[in-house]
């Protein structure tokens, strides 16, 4: 079985996939801290309350996911520590040789960016709840799944 080290995660090392998001630096509020990207017009955002549960019950991870018209943005609401792994694009597949798995604090938001292949969200110790936003429609256009070899990421 292959192994994948689990990096603490930095803006510069995500940036390929997406956006982290921390509280506002100044001010009560920031806006546009991101963009939700909707490559189909007249798709509605739909915001889901998702409960995820930790990564050990869950490996070894086997698909990767993309949403290729939408960003996908997840906002920690009760989670501690949650993992995100991710893959470069290689002609319409994820590159498992460029597989990352990133550690993130429960108080840091992510958005993938459309067309960023990541695997489903997993806590690293307790089960949690995250809201997230997707444009979608309910059509297979909304999410596209890919096997890989099996790999657990490992801290």
């Amino acid at each position: 079985m292959r192994t994948l080290p689990i990096e603490p995660i930095t803006a510069e090392a995500f940036a390929p996939y997406g956006t982290l998001l921390v509280g506002p630096a100044a001010g009560p509020r920031q806006d546009r801290a991101a963009e939700i990207e909707n490559g189909r017009p007249g798709v509605p955002l739909n915001l889901a309350l998702v409960r995820s549960e930790p990564f050990a019950g869950t490996m070894p991870l086997r698909r990767l996911e993309r949403h290729p018209h939408s960003a996908q943005a997840f906002l920690p609401l009760a989670v501690g520590e949650y993992l995100v792994v991710v893959a470069p694009d290689a002609d319409g597949r994820p590159d498992e040789a460029g597989l990352r798995a990133f550690r993130v604090p429960g108080d840091t938001w992510i958005v993938y960016r459309s067309g960023a292949w990541h695997a489903h969200m997993t806590t690293l110790s307790a089960p949690g709840t995250f809201a997230m936003l997707v444009h979608e429609d309910g059509s297979a256009e909304d999410c596209v799944f890919a096997s890989i070899a099996p790999v657990e990421p490992a801290a």
